[in-house]
């Protein structure tokens, strides 16, 4: 035999090549973050491939598999380089976890080596541990216990969490919080659903997280009480970590008097030298329309009168004054020490609002006060 040839296909050949490319955001994330990663893919023969095949897949500390993705890219020619990239979020992958490339998975593609087609990162996820806050107002006021409060407030419930990764922005976030009334003598606490259970209306309205600057979700809930009485409310939270907002539940006592009535309006401090505000407690659920405060000499003639604008903001509830009185009459000028008298005239859409007594009404005549100047 003088000659022997051989006619055969070459079966084409493609490796991971970092040297080309390689990027990795970082090894050590917070919970939440995502992992990036980013390799080369180089067909090293002088062979075309069809459309390449790449698997991800994640084993995390317990050994348990978390596929990622499987995608099938363009044809891969002779020389050709892929970048391929792959971002995930890890929540839910505490600890230790090791992140799997394979190029080709179960030789989707007749190639000659396979060993240069696996690749493997590792990276640590930290867990949060810290737990979110949570703050509650009634009628944008942070109540102290046992305060009265408007017969329909508006309570709202928000919780900040300093993870800006885990953000609470699903309307499935709602199940982070549950929320009770308890009526003073009632053996149990009711609980308050998102939607009414018979009808399906909404009671409380979820307000998502914004931003990851901002990672605070809301809780805006229109309460009515149509019987007076003393209750409590409780509430449970807890961020996407399953970390709660306190050792103990959320808890604050609270009062509620349908009937409008407004108590006794006292400054102070009494005496004063410098300023002083007024205090007084507004029951019920609406707002007074018409507020003054008229102030005198001894004489009966009015020296200053202080308006709703001049005073500040009202709410159902205990109330001081935004508003000092610096002891000046209208034009500004400084009176003279001694005694002055005041009243208060409001009124709710021009009718009368009714007195609620208190240990305080001794200190009055005829719906009159005093007050001393003391320089």
């Amino acid at each position: 035999m003088k000659r022997w040839q051989v006619l055969y296909d070459g079966i084409p050949e493609t490796a991971i090549d970092p040297s080309i490319n390689f990027s990795f955001y970082k090894d050590t994330l917070t919970e939440g973050d995502s992992v990036r990663f980013s390799t080369a893919i180089h067909n090293i023969s002088e062979y075309n491939m069809d459309s390449l095949l790449v698997h991800y897949w994640v084993i995390d500390q317990n050994r348990t598999v978390h596929p990622v993705y499987y995608h099938r890219y363009r044809p891969h020619p002779s020389n050709d380089i892929l970048i391929d990239t792959v971002s995930f979020s890890t929540k839910g992958l505490p600890g230790l976890n090791s992140l799997w490339i394979e190029v080709n998975p179960n030789n989707d593609q007749l190639e000659q080596y396979h060993f240069n087609n696996i690749g493997v990162v590792y990276f640590y996820v930290g867990v949060d541990k810290i737990n979110p806050l949570l703050d509650v107002t009634f009628d944008g006021i942070h109540i102290l216990d046992g305060d009265i409060v408007s017969a329909k407030p508006q309570i709202q419930i928000s919780l900040k969490d300093e993870n800006k990764f885990l953000l609470m922005n699903n309307i499935s976030d709602t199940s982070l919080f549950k929320v009770f009334i308890q009526k003073q003598g009632a053996a149990n606490a009711d609980r308050i659903y998102f939607n009414q259970q018979s009808t399906g209306l909404e009671k409380m309205k979820f307000i998502p997280s914004g931003s990851s600057n901002d990672n605070k979700c809301k809780i805006e809930y229109n309460a009515q009480f149509p019987v007076d009485g003393k209750y409590k409310l409780i509430v449970q939270a807890k961020d996407l970590s399953d970390n709660k907002s306190g050792f103990n539940d959320y808890q604050i006592n609270f009062e509620v008097i349908n009937k409008s009535t407004i108590t006794a309006v006292m400054n102070w401090p009494n005496p004063f030298s410098t300023a002083t505000k007024f205090v007084f407690t507004l029951t019920g659920s609406e707002m007074p329309t018409y507020f003054k405060i008229q102030i005198m000499t001894i004489t009966g003639k009015v020296v200053k009168e202080i308006g709703m604008d001049e005073l500040g903001n009202f709410h159902i509830g205990r109330n001081i004054s935004q508003y000092a009185w610096d002891g000046k009459d209208e034009y500004g000028d400084q009176l003279a020490n001694g005694v002055y008298l005041y009243r208060v005239i409001t009124n709710i859409k021009g009718k009368n609002i009714e007195k609620n007594s208190t240990d305080a009404d001794k200190y009055f005549k005829e719906e009159f006060g005093k007050m001393y100047l003391m320089r």
